[in-house]
């Protein structure tokens, strides 16, 4: 199908806010910074964050995904993506004498320390997530003998806990907040004295990208989330747009993978990013949709974001000097072994 002419009234609705948030800029900066300051080699347990297009970026820079902490070499820099790791992963990294970088989201962490203080006073702690996500991973491990996953309503009939009156609920950050409290009213109504988290789990940004995305839902017939398909929150928007009432939205991570017959019959498409895009991408969505006529540009904002994070503080160390204490330190153990 060739480029669709110009006609009047086709519209972008362009959500306010989308793209990076605070704990995905910090990630990838971290990753940079190391970069810049140790050089390449920088390995990172897992993609940084879950996008495409960063994660190539960064392995131009020098920078090596692993999924196992074994892969690295001992005597090097490990850093541990945004969405957090379980504390036997610092173990492994420990026993692998590899000096860590932890770029995991303070608001990860949060809930981290939560499910740990939970689990310290002997409360059963109901997860809400998916599983598999390296959020829920990482969140689980901190306290597996007292954390028991819920993914979604349908898995409340099977949940069973030791005394009803010590539960509590925690959440995966990058939920849909509708969804996280569907499951939360069904878990009470079986769990009348289930406790909630002593503030939300769902994170700011996520709840954000969702609102912006509800608001402009209901008039773009249309809905482009550019984002990765395993970036729970990007999908998360996709499901919020169709939710909201539009007709049809796709993810996608490129504007070449846009199908030009989504745009038949269209007047106004809504446009936004999942929390770990960069806004080149967006840039380039909005580029594609201008030759075929969606030249208007409307934002549609539904918050202001001003919160920003301090980079890791292993950043502020000489870690390659630590590397290669650890290496010598691996040396002196073998040696006193064979004597």
């Amino acid at each position: 199908m060739g480029a669709m002419t110009a006609s009047p009234g086709r519209r972008v609705l362009l959500a306010a806010p989308r793209g990076y948030c605070a704990g995905v800029d910090r990630a990838v900066i971290a990753v940079e910074k190391a970069l810049e300051q140790y050089g390449a080699p920088i390995y990172v347990r897992h993609e940084i964050v879950h996008n495409k297009y960063v994660v190539r970026t960064l392995e131009k820079k020098g920078a090596i995904f692993v999924e196992q902490t074994e892969e690295v070499p001992p005597g090097n820099i490990v850093m541990f993506s945004a969405h957090g790791v379980a504390p036997v992963v610092h173990e492994e990294a420990e026993r692998g004498k590899l000096a860590t970088i932890d770029a995991t989201c303070p608001l990860v962490t949060k809930v981290h320390k939560e499910a740990v203080r939970f689990a310290n006073e002997d409360y059963d702690i109901l997860l809400i997530g998916h599983e598999g996500h390296e959020e829920v991973i990482g969140t689980s491990g901190e306290a597996p003998d007292h954390i028991q996953l819920v993914d979604g309503p349908g898995d409340v009939a099977k949940v069973e806990v030791r005394d009803p009156s010590k539960v509590v609920w925690l959440s995966q950050t990058t939920l849909s907040v509708d969804e996280t409290m569907e499951t939360v009213d069904a878990l009470k109504e079986k769990f009348p004295q289930l406790i909630s988290p002593p503030s939300d789990d769902i994170c700011y940004a996520t709840q954000n990208r969702q609102l912006a995305v509800k608001q402009m839902g209901a008039q773009a017939e249309l809905v482009i989330v550019v984002g990765s398909r395993n970036s729970s929150n990007s999908k998360r928007l996709v499901e919020v747009a169709k939710l909201a009432g539009s007709r049809a939205a796709y993810l996608v991570d490129f504007a070449d993978e846009i199908d030009e017959a989504w745009l038949e019959g269209v007047s106004t498409v809504g446009v936004t990013s999942g929390a770990s895009v960069p806004e080149v991408l967006v840039e380039q969505v909005l580029e594609w949709l201008s030759r075929r006529g969606f030249e208007d540009v409307e934002l549609v904002k539904a918050a202001e974001e001003s919160i920003t994070f301090s980079l890791p503080k292993e950043l502020r160390r000489d870690l390659r000097e630590e590397a290669a204490e650890l290496i010598a330190q691996r040396k002196a153990e073998v040696d006193s072994g064979e004597r």
